[in-house]
């Protein structure tokens, strides 16, 4: 299948939001019953109905948990989470109807893209260490400590407290995340316990993580777990799970 550049997406998602925004400034609820068209122009970055064809540079964003999803629009729209064109097409938007996209994309079938390559056998190792045991020693948790044994995030009912899985990403683009913690792009809400444990790992480290993460086969049921409640102890305070002590 042709595969567009990340440029012309861009660009087709800018020419999409040039007729998208004016519409959404005068539209009421009433109005806009069609969540598939109020969503063309995230599907142009981010595929048809949130699963991408460009995971490298654009996540898919189909069966993540809606509170997460909803946190990161939340973020891009006020400045929190910088990307110029993310920031542009949310400027305008309530947080109710951001909640709405969120449910939106929750609701679809989570993406199965293959992946291709591998990492020698010494750095899976490495990245498998990290990721299911952690390093006490430098107080490093593992990363299924919060994101669940089967890195596919959870949600807790009736609650914005949520992780988002971390299967079916490419490595490019989940070393990409940690950089933008490491580096104070990115920011999630405070007690910013993803900015904590980026900064303890060194580039090495964040290659052998993401590259195991990443060759992790794809469960039949790729949906983040829901709970009843929150999780009671984390192994760092978190802001997004405020409910959970450490």
């Amino acid at each position: 299948m042709f595969q567009t550049s990340p440029h012309s997406r861009w660009r087709r998602a800018l020419a999409v939001l040039a007729c998208w925004l004016p519409l959404q400034a005068h539209a009421t609820s009433a109005d806009r019953d069609d969540l598939h068209d109020r969503v063309a122009a995230c599907a142009a970055c981010h595929g048809e109905a949130g699963r991408s064809a460009a995971e490298d540079y654009y996540p898919s964003i189909a069966g993540k948990p809606a509170a997460y999803l909803y946190a990161q629009l939340t973020h891009f729209r006020d400045g929190r989470r910088p990307h110029a064109i993310m920031a542009s097409m949310l400027a305008w938007l309530s947080d109710a109807y951001l909640r709405e996209i969120a449910a939106y994309y929750a609701a679809q079938d989570a993406a199965t893209t293959p992946r291709s390559g591998t990492a020698p056998a010494a750095t899976l190792e490495q990245g498998r260490r990290l990721v299911v045991d952690g390093d006490p020693a430098r107080e490093l948790p593992p990363c299924g400590a919060c994101h669940g044994e089967s890195l596919l995030g959870f949600s807790v009912d009736g609650s914005d407290a949520a992780v988002p899985g971390l299967l079916g990403l490419p490595p490019e683009y989940l070393a990409a995340q940690i950089g933008a913690w490491q580096t104070g792009v990115r920011h999630a809400a405070a007690p910013d316990c993803m900015l904590q444990i980026a900064r303890k790992l060194d580039a090495t480290e964040v290659g052998a993580v993401t590259a195991w993460i990443a060759s992790r086969p794809l469960p039949a049921e790729h949906r983040p777990e829901r709970l009843p409640v929150a999780p009671t102890t984390l192994p760092l305070a978190c802001g997004s799970i405020p409910e959970a002590a450490r």
